[in-house]
């Protein structure tokens, strides 16, 4: 299991980011904003954003291997990454590459191919204790940092999913083609609480905080901010060390992480 202080609970308040550059009286439609970025949706992509289920019809089979949604490799790196079809562990890719990645991230990518929750209680669980991050094996000599952003959340009762999924989509894809987003996972809600827990992994910080200016990002914000009765922003450092296969989850403090 990874290593990680546990950090206040959620729920004790809501938390709302700053948005660089973006104010509650900036009017940035969805229209605008949209045309800004030349998508090309997969049936793939579509079903990794559709609304996840509420009620109690989904078992732990299906959270469990849920798969991540990883950000689809450079073109000339592509095809170093063959999934076993067939396996519960394929993961999702999205419609637009990264436009770089480096050797140790890549490394990250492949082992991302195996992560999961550890159960279906694991949006009420410390971030470390969540997924598996200690099980997921990349090579003993490499050493690296990444920057992790965890979003607890619960909807309001009633609150329209298919605005807010289909913005979700276009912020993703918008921050994969700026680059450094290595990973997102959504997640199910728990189906009694409500409760969610979704992630996503980037090269760095510095790739994080650009993402955050984003106009699809704004945009999808505000629409959370509207749609969810109780959100927070968790922000961890992923570490990985020389002389060990797993990765270690570690409470972000302060000053830039990886590059």
């Amino acid at each position: 299991m990874a290593e990680v202080q546990t950090a206040p609970h959620f729920l004790r308040d809501t938390f709302l980011p700053d948005l660089p550059d973006a104010t509650p009286e900036d009017s940035i439609t969805t229209t605008q904003a949209s045309s800004l970025l030349p998508l090309e949706v997969t049936v793939q992509e579509e079903t990794a954003h559709e609304p996840p289920s509420f009620d109690e019809s989904h078992g732990e089979e299906e959270v469990l291997y849920l798969p991540p949604l990883l950000s689809s490799l450079p073109q000339s790196l592509s095809s170093q990454i063959e999934p076993k079809e067939g396996t519960k562990d394929v993961p999702l890719h999205t419609s637009t590459h990264l436009p770089s990645i480096d050797p140790v991230s890549l490394s990250l990518h492949k082992a991302l191919h195996k992560f999961k929750p550890f159960d279906t209680q694991y949006a009420s669980r410390p971030y470390g204790e969540a997924f598996n991050w200690a099980n997921l094996v990349l090579p003993v000599e490499e050493e690296r940092e990444w920057y992790c952003v965890a979003f607890r959340s619960r909807r309001k009762a009633g609150s329209e999913s298919a605005p807010l999924y289909e913005q979700d989509r276009l912020a993703h894809e918008e921050a994969v083609h700026r680059g450094g987003l290595i990973m997102y996972w959504y997640g199910v809600p728990d189906p009694k609480t409500g409760l969610n827990l979704a992630t996503c992994v980037w090269q760095s910080r510095k790739f994080a905080l650009a993402a955050m200016t984003g106009p699809q990002h704004v945009l999808a914000m505000r629409l959370a901010a509207a749609s969810f009765a109780e959100f927070r922003l968790e922000r961890y450092i992923l570490r990985k060390e020389v002389g060990e296969t797993g990765l270690r989850v570690y409470p972000y403090v302060s000053g830039e992480v990886g590059w």
